[in-house]
């Protein structure tokens, strides 16, 4: 079973977490469901970039983004070349290191 290695984010996670998780969930769904509450404002619609999140390894691994993707990610906070949206990036065989980046875009927290 694939892992997903979160570093560690002052808020949302001090000490880093490893999540076990199959193929074919997104990103997002899997840090929710271990109870590390990302940022999703649109309810992982593709319509925001809360869950922006960055691929430290394990970027190729996973499908690439599309044109709504990257026209979002466009006004992400710290954009860099391995930023994602979590809730669009789909886990696949391979195991990823990510990290969440310090901000968002969004003012307040939602705290979902």
């Amino acid at each position: 079973m694939p892992q997903i290695i979160v570093l560690p984010h002052h808020e949302l996670c001090p000490e880093g977490i490893i999540i076990n998780i199959q193929s074919g969930v997104s990103i997002c769904d899997a840090l929710l469901a271990d109870d590390v509450e990302i940022e999703h404002a649109c309810e992982m619609s593709s319509a925001c970039t809360t869950c922006h999140v960055y691929l430290r390894e394990g970027f190729d691994s996973v499908e690439e983004s599309d044109e709504i993707e990257d026209d979002l990610l466009d006004k992400a906070w710290g954009l860099e070349p391995d930023s994602r949206l979590s809730c669009q990036t789909i886990m696949g065989n391979t195991d990823l290191v990510i990290e969440i980046p310090k901000y968002t875009i969004n003012q307040v927290s939602e705290n979902h």
